[in-house]
């Protein structure tokens, strides 16, 4: 059986990520080739870029979505924008798809594999480590952080439900204080425009509520948090969540929507409304919709912040 590795575009992994045809899922929004295209031409990273598609008989069977510098492959990302990376494989392809790219980046002198941001079940964690090691390849791997999520039911009761006693009754408190102190909404966004109009008041939002928020957010990542904004709600998959008091918002939520989950990528609120904990209720309402929805997984990524634990989330393992 004949293998190849051919160099592919961004374009044309757009061409694939559309086509029905093709037998592999892009199970990670942070992988969409939309995703992988802005994270390069905003970021310029001083890196070569691999976008290897391995070919079983012409039939594309996974993609790479590296980038290498000297002697080193690394997933295209960062740490600080992008929770999860992995490789795309079509299921039951893993063993011929790994072969098959490490051969070709051993012959391109790549000598280390620098992968983090991984899930539990990645295909690199639950494949590619046993495949490297039988191969003679030496392997470690330790522990980069914490993912925590939450499976939701059917109805915002029983998500009550799911909550320790002391967390449902701080839940409600919260929730009554609010609906007692003026007229409450919260509205999801889900037109581009009305997104790209509202990130003014969002990344202000995201850089008073919390001090780290503010030296994180530099120029560069501002940029790249507009434009992810517009490419990602073009696409349909981001949603932007807006408590309101007395028409007056008090925080934001940023949140994708992809694959039946809803993935809470960043948040902020007006600082004037702590005593109010706008923050939190914000995340509470949002569950709620998300529930209405029909989704089956709030997934607050990367992150062991307390209040995700109070929310009823557990850590992935």
């Amino acid at each position: 059986m004949s293998y190849t590795i051919t160099q592919e575009t961004f374009d044309s992994l757009a061409s694939f990520w559309s086509d029905p045809k093709l037998h592999f899922k892009w199970n990670l929004v942070f992988i969409l080739p939309a995703w992988l295209k802005l994270w390069w031409q905003e970021f310029k990273p001083s890196t070569d870029l691999y976008l290897g598609a391995v070919r079983r008989q012409g039939e594309i069977i996974g993609i790479a979505p590296l980038q290498l510098k000297d002697n080193t492959a690394s997933f295209i990302g960062s740490l600080d924008v992008c929770d999860y990376l992995d490789f795309v494989i079509a299921p039951g392809a893993e063993s011929d798809f790994f072969r098959v790219l490490l051969d070709d980046l051993n012959q391109k002198g790549i000598k280390q594999l620098n992968l983090s941001s991984l899930r539990p079940e990645s295909t690199v964690l639950t494949r590619l480590a046993d495949i490297a090691r039988s191969g003679g390849y030496e392997v470690v791997c330790k522990p980069e952080d914490v993912s925590v999520e939450l499976d939701l039911p059917s109805t915002f009761d029983e998500y009550l439900e799911i909550l320790d006693t002391k967390q449902r009754h701080e839940v409600k408190r919260k929730l009554r204080k609010l609906a007692e102190t003026g007229k409450i909404e919260f509205r999801i966004l889900e037109d581009g425009a009305a997104i790209h109009k509202g990130m003014d008041v969002f990344l202000k939002m995201f850089t008073e509520s919390r001090s780290d928020k503010a030296s994180f957010l530099t120029s560069q990542k501002e940029s790249f948090f507009r434009s992810l904004a517009d490419t990602m709600s073009e696409l349909k998959l981001l949603r932007m969540g807006v408590l309101e008091l007395d028409t007056r918002p008090t925080a934001m939520i940023l949140y994708f929507d992809y694959n039946g989950g809803a993935y809470l990528y960043n948040s902020g609120y007006d600082p004037d409304y702590t005593g109010l904990s706008v923050g939190l209720v914000s995340k509470v309402l949002c569950i709620q919709e998300c529930i209405n929805r029909g989704m089956r997984k709030f997934d607050f990524l990367k992150g062991n912040d307390v209040y995700k634990y109070h929310l009823g989330c557990k850590e992935v393992t």
